[in-house]
């Protein structure tokens, strides 16, 4: 809601990649060069082995005024900056997918020419997908493993919360509506108390009773280490990507 639809210019090989937007009501083409030349901030969103031949194609026309963001994993903004122009204004940002849904956790970077103005105009308008936080560069990956590839942690967890409703005689489509629903509202509770995930879990608990009984499974069947090393994991695949 920050931008008209009409003011966004979308670029795609083929039709069938641009079709959404369209329908969003923005304007599209396939020409790369039409949308550096009919836009001010422009947002790169390829896979990685394609981006340098992107970056060859509109290097030409990238101009002082341009603000340049990259969502390409593995690609860092020393790169960026190597095949851009070296007056190029670049930020690197990493989102994550609940970000189709306005909820989504996104961190971003900027470049040397990349002063306050850019991080500003860049943190305003994602901030309407969900958190939008600075970091330095060397955080990226570490978001990757934790919240970009972290969503499918989640989901296999909620999935699992689901199968044992169903195990204990739950229906299905029940027990994934409450699944989905109690990681809605632990989260939604963790963001707005402020609170250690630990206190929160202590006043689930109480003694004898039937969430620390819970817990000890959880523990006995080591969750925390085993999704600890998860994150390591994926964080150590996004820099080896990065390294590709």
């Amino acid at each position: 809601g920050k931008v008209p639809a009409s003011n966004i210019l979308a670029s795609a090989p083929s039709d069938k990649n641009l079709a959404a937007w369209r329908e969003l009501g923005c304007r599209t083409t396939h020409c790369n060069l039409e949308v550096v030349h009919g836009s001010t901030l422009v947002f790169l969103a390829t896979k990685p082995h394609i981006l340098p031949g992107v970056l060859e194609e509109i290097r030409p026309a990238v101009g002082s005024h341009h603000i340049v963001v990259s969502l390409v994993a593995g690609i860092t903004i020393q790169t960026l900056q190597r095949l851009l122009p070296p007056w190029t204004k670049v930020l690197r940002i990493m989102p994550n997918l609940p970000c189709v849904v306005q909820a989504g956790a996104m961190v971003f970077s900027r470049g040397s020419n990349a002063g306050d103005e850019e991080a500003a105009l860049l943190k305003s308008l994602l901030s309407s997908c969900g958190l939008c936080e600075e970091v330095p560069e060397s955080y990226i990956d570490i978001h990757t493993g934790l919240s970009g590839s972290g969503v499918a942690y989640v989901y296999l967890f909620a999935e699992a919360l689901a199968e044992g409703a169903v195990k204990m005689g739950m229906p299905g489509a029940l027990a994934s509506r409450i699944a989905a629903q109690t990681l809605l509202g632990a989260a939604k509770m963790l963001l707005e108390t402020g609170e250690h995930p630990a206190k929160l879990r202590g006043d689930v608990c109480t003694p004898g009773g039937t969430t620390i009984y819970a817990l000890h499974q959880l523990e006995k069947g080591a969750l925390r280490a085993t999704v600890m090393d998860a994150v390591e994991a994926a964080t150590n695949r996004a820099c080896d990507m990065a390294k590709d």
